[in-house]
């Protein structure tokens, strides 16, 4: 009886395989005799920093890098090397994925789509990452599940006959630790044989019967695992003689596994019993490899027959001549038993007792739902090498659904079709160059999003057709150069040449011109942005706030608040009050006559409010000035501030758990108001003390950005950044603008990946409980576990949709990376989040750009156009 699931020191033994090929005189002649066809090999040792020929088995290895563009190498520790010298290189290092639900390597065989490749992957967890917490994750061959890693030494094989010209092996965070692997192989096979429609072959066991060692590469030209099997009560055989090899069948089997083999007395069968935890659906494929190795006299025979768990025979009698391999396979009917029994017997007539050489079992992998259109894929993959896209686009871009890559939508039915491609958004995705014509091999494609990039050139003239008969809605706004027609290229390259003359010619009186405007620039500058030391706002003739907004007294302030009866909140400014103004409901914010900084920033904040109008925004109502009494009415926000909604302060024991929706609505409408700041506003400001308490809430849950007493406008001619002393909260600080006084926008997208990580946690930025460590700490902290759930706010109960949590948890840690260069730009962020937003909107990929989800909810709508991406000052 062979337990399937070994001990650890089996599992020990096993590692044998990847670098110890033990290779007596006989099988040296043997390798000299037939020598494998190594050409389409492919031989990845993941993790690896340079090529190298193992000196084991003589295979050529290479790196990883040209297979995947993500993930992490890793050293394992010694200590768990178990190392004794005849181990191969590729079990001490590894890569590991820490980001992203799904990772894949593509692998491209030379001969092609349509053929039958064997696969193996190799996992040594070794400690790597010093938890010793050995990670669960799932395996995936292209779209199906193929297996899940468990132990801290496996190899998993397969067989597969793939439909296109490219393989994807897929390794994916099921929420129980980090993926990784240390190699991965692929070898072609025999189209003849381990073929079954429709079905992939996933290794079960693979016995040498009566062998002593593990045999690989170069004894088996397959470069097939075979393990030495022998139990108790069985006769073994190892006769010398003529190769068994030169009249192999298609199998292959070595001469080395064929000349062993196990037998008993005629009057017992010969039976092997394995553990097969298989689920109701499951099937195991069976091939028995015989070979008789004794010369039998004339009438003399050696028949078999095999039997299933002592229920029916599998096949018809086997005869066996000598030295002429025969392999038997069946395809088992669905087994729910525990263990697999089968039992080989001498057949009536037989005149020997039954043999068995060696034993292989498959478990089936049915290949049940078909790719993406291979037309759809190859177009995809272009664009993404012509553009260097850098997202999750790994694996197959429509499936599965859960794992549909990133701004794409797919069109599915239930006849088990290739899925299509219908949408394509790649707005603001710092795309140059043309259109590649591979957009419009998208065939179906029905929405195209290439607005606020950099692009140049003709559109093609299929997506101009398809968007005039209105099969097509096209986007392309905010590319400047850009040509609808051939004659609008034409005409732009014309206007060239009197350009040109034109500046040559003018050049003068164009320097003098342009001295002129930079003097009166400056001087409206200084007018209307920037207040001088001096400038009083009720004394300045030239300002404009009476033209543009009700100017109130202190008696008016006192009446709106009802002589200040309700308190909204206190800050260093001063105090917010509730009250109404014409039955409207207001907040009043009341400079403190202690504050000697909110003089500053009240004429700062007045000032910049004057300007600047969106709906993620804070609207000004109007102000007061009046002697030391000043203050600003604002629009009332219902739900108060983000972290009180958070804290419950705002409506205590009654407030309402927000949904991962609505977190993800009000995150999308946060980094909507910093964009327009960042890039809808000329010059940009910036915020400088992005914080939950600054994201004001209504009734409807809509978020706006308040507080903009420490803005500073980020004059364009500056350059990348201003020096500033250094203004915002603890937690919230960009370390980069704290330890250099150099301030930019990227400033504010750290303090705004902060907030995003509140929103995912509803945890305070600093933990006090765990020695005041930092919320992003913390994060990374349970990421190495690779546990999404236990970041998310434990209050969802773990309804929300995996891998929106994943792309938002990303997003905030790239936000918050320590140097300023690694992190994206507010339009890349509302970008990503709107793409959360609709994942937590269609979890199963369904609809398209526009759809929005029933109920009365708001919604936010995932139509892409040049007006969300580029604000602009109204």
């Amino acid at each position: 009886m062979v337990d399937r699931q070994p001990s650890f020191l089996v599992l020990k033994y096993l590692w044998l395989v990847l670098g110890s090929v033990i290779i007596t005189a006989s099988n040296s002649k043997l390798a000299g005799a037939y020598e494998a066809d190594i050409s389409g090999f492919i031989n990845i040792d993941c993790g690896a920093l340079e090529s190298y020929t193992d000196n084991q088995n003589g295979l050529f290895y290479e790196p990883d890098t040209k297979y995947i563009d993500t993930g992490e190498i890793k050293d394992i520790i010694p200590n768990f090397t178990n190392y004794d010298g005849s181990h191969g290189r590729q079990r001490f290092n590894l890569r590991s994925f820490p980001l992203g639900k799904r990772n894949c390597y593509t692998l491209k065989p030379n001969h092609g789509a349509n053929n039958n490749y064997f696969i193996r992957a190799v996992f040594e967890y070794g400690n790597y990452d010093d938890n010793n917490k050995i990670p669960v994750f799932d395996l995936y061959l292209g779209v199906t599940k193929w297996t899940t890693v468990r132990r801290a030494i496996s190899i998993k094989e397969i067989i597969h006959v793939p439909s296109a010209d490219y393989i994807d092996v897929c390794l994916v965070n099921i929420g129980k630790g980090i993926p990784y692997i240390s190699a991965l192989e692929l070898r072609p096979v025999d189209n003849s044989i381990y073929r079954i429609p429709n079905v992939a072959l996933s290794y079960y066991v693979r016995y040498d019967i009566g062998g002593d060692i593990v045999s690989r590469y170069k004894v088996d030209v397959y470069d097939r695992l075979w393990y030495g099997l022998k139990l108790d009560g069985w006769n073994y055989t190892y006769p010398a003689g003529p190769d068994i090899y030169n009249q192999s069948s298609d199998y292959k089997v070595p001469d080395e596994v064929m000349r062993t083999s196990a037998t008993v007395d005629a009057s017992s069968p010969l039976g092997i019993s394995v553990n097969a935890p298989l689920d109701a659906s499951g099937q195991l494929y069976i091939y028995f490899h015989f070979a008789e190795l004794e010369e039998l006299n004339d009438g003399q025979k050696r028949e078999l027959r095999i039997e299933l768990n002592g229920e029916r025979n599998l096949t018809e009698p086997v005869i066996l001549e000598y030295l002429k391999p025969v392999t038997i396979n069946t395809t088992f009917p669905p087994i729910n038993s525990e263990r697999v029994q089968f039992n080989i017997y001498a057949a009536d007539d037989s005149y020997l007792p039954p043999i068995l050489n060696a034993v292989e079992m498959y478990e089936i992998i049915e290949l049940r739902r078909s790719p993406t259109n291979l037309d759809d894929v190859h177009a995809m993959m272009k664009i993404k090498s012509v553009y260097g896209v850098k997202r999750n686009w790994q694996g197959d871009p429509c499936l599965p659904e859960e794992h549909r890559w990133d701004g794409v939508i797919c069109s599915y039915d239930s006849s088990n079709n290739p899925p299509r491609i219908i949408s394509l958004n790649l707005s603001w995705s710092r795309l140059t160059g043309e259109i590649d014509p591979s957009f419009a091999s998208l065939t179906a494609i029905q929405y195209l999003y290439l607005n606020g990039n950099k692009l140049t050139g003709l559109v093609p003239a299929d997506l101009i057709k398809k968007s005039k008969n209105g099969s097509l809605t096209l986007s392309v706004e905010g590319n400047p150069d850009i040509c609808l027609s051939a004659a609008s290229c034409k005409k732009n390259k014309k206007i060239v040449v009197p350009v040109v003359a034109s500046i040559a010619a003018f050049s003068v009186f164009l320097i003098t011109t342009l001295v002129i405007f930079w003097r009166l620039k400056m001087r409206k500058k200084q007018a209307t942005v920037v207040l001088g030391k001096s400038e009083s706002i009720s004394e300045n003739k030239n300002d404009t706030f009476a033209a543009k907004k009700r100017q109130f007294t202190y008696s008016d302030i006192v009446e709106i608040t009802k002589n200040f009866e309700t308190v909204l909140g206190k800050g260093g400014f001063g105090t917010v009050y509730h009250g109404y103004l014409d039955d409207t409901e207001v907040a009043v914010k009341l400079l403190s006559s202690s504050s000697a900084q909110g003089y500053k920033e009240f004429h700062s904040e007045v000032k910049l409010l004057m300007r600047v109008h969106h709906r993620n925004l804070t609207s000004l109502v109007g102000y007061c000035i009046e002697g030391t009494h000043m203050g600003i009415i604002y629009e009332y926000m219902a739900k108060g501030s983000l972290d009180q909604y958070f804290s419950g302060k705002h409506e205590g024991k009654n407030a309402s758990i927000l949904s991962w929706e609505d977190r993800m609505r009000i995150a999308v409408d946060a980094a909507q108001g910093l964009e327009y700041l960042h890039d809808g506003c000329k010059p940009p400001i910036i915020h400088r003390d992005v914080k939950s308490s600054n994201i004001l809430l209504n009734e409807k849950l809509e978020a706006k950005i308040a507080d903009f007493g420490v803005s500073r406008i980020f004059p364009i001619e500056s350059g990348s950044h201003v020096c500033t002393g250094v203004v915002g909260t603890p937690g919230y600080l960009d370390p980069e603008y704290y330890s250099s006084n150099r301030l930019n926008k990227k400033s504010d997208i750290y303090s705004f990946g902060v907030v995003l990580l509140e929103i995912i946690t509803s945890r305070p930025v600093i933990l006090t409980a765990l020695k005041n460590t930092h919320i992003r700490k913390w994060v990374n902290s349970m990421l190495a576990g690779g546990d999404i759930k236990s970041i998310v706010d434990p209050k969802l109960s773990g309804d929300f949709e995996i891998n929106s949590a994943w792309k938002a948890v990303e997003l905030a840690l790239s936000c918050t990376s320590q140097s300023s260069s690694e992190r994206p730009t507010m339009i890349e962020v509302v970008m990503e989040l709107k793409e959360c937003l609709a994942l937590a909107m269609t979890p199963n990929g369904e609809g398209h750009p526009g759809n929005k989800s029933k109920g009365p909810k708001r919604m936010l709508t995932i139509d892409v156009n040049a007006d969300e991406f580029s604000p602009s000052a109204r």
